[in-house]
């Protein structure tokens, strides 16, 4: 944790024709965090991670990221972050380790080779590295997305939706991986519509609804907006998903996923 803003956002507003999708938002991201942004579909997730990421233009307000204005300051805006969408951007006909390769050659690093193998390592993909993408899991090509994004060491990464349409296990093996990059030191701003991932990832949670933030911090600090719990005894029924990561075996899963 620390005290410096990696993102600033201040009166933030977006229309498209008639239609408000941003009306005001307002936004504190302190570096080195897990920040999600949480919100139904419509609510205006990746509206504003398009104009954080210099895709979009605002129509008010201001933002800033890793103290460069996305405005006034694009380029520098773009050398600080990388963007993850909500479906994996590899390539199937390459392999893990040359899509890693090609990105580090398009961003003219020395050493392209050295950093997709350091990545595939850090990232449990070594084994898989010199195969086709188009065999990987759902939740290895993820993996290697993310690995792709920080080629080049952004100092924020941005996750609109990183888990929409992985299985369980594959969703948990994201999970991992987000909260190791924030243990390096990486601002990580994820949106989702899932109220389990971001209670399980984040340090600080934003509500985004109709357009503004109508909550803002951490998950002890949201839950104190809500009345003093009752104690009930009741039977616990596990969930579906409890029952399928029972039923295939956490551990086993994800090293099976990682011999494909």
């Amino acid at each position: 944790m620390t005290t410096k803003t990696a993102i600033e956002i201040v009166g933030l507003t977006k229309s498209y024709g008639d239609h408000a999708v941003l009306k005001g938002v307002d936004l504190s991201v302190p570096a080195g965090t897990i920040f999600a942004l949480l919100g139904s579909n419509g609510a205006g997730k990746t509206t504003a991670v398009k104009i954080l990421s210099t895709l979009l233009k605002a129509d008010g307000g201001t933002a800033a990221v890793d103290g460069h204005d996305v405005a006034t300051e694009p380029d520098q805006v773009r050398a600080a972050i990388s963007l993850t969408g909500q479906f994996a951007a590899v390539d199937e006909i390459l392999t893990g380790r040359e899509n890693l390769v090609l990105v580090a050659q398009l961003r003219r690093l020395d050493g392209p080779g050295a950093i997709a193998d350091s990545l595939l390592e850090r990232f449990g993909l070594t084994e898989a590295g010199g195969k086709r993408v188009a065999t990987y899991s759902g939740g290895m090509r993820r993996r290697l997305d993310i690995a792709m994004s920080l080629i080049g060491d952004p100092p924020v990464l941005f996750l609109d939706e990183p888990t929409t349409g992985l299985d369980p296990q594959s969703r948990i093996e994201v999970w991992k991986t987000v909260q190791e990059l924030a243990g390096r030191g990486t601002t990580v701003l994820l949106t989702t519509q899932y109220l389990d991932e971001a209670e399980h990832l984040a340090d600080r949670i934003a509500v985004l609804h109709e357009g503004r933030i109508i909550a803002d911090g951490t998950l002890a600090e949201l839950k104190q907006l809500l009345p003093p719990a009752k104690v009930e005894y009741v039977e616990k029924q596990p969930s579906l998903e409890d029952i399928f990561l029972a039923i295939v075996g956490h551990d086993d899963a994800a090293h099976q996923g990682a011999q494909r």
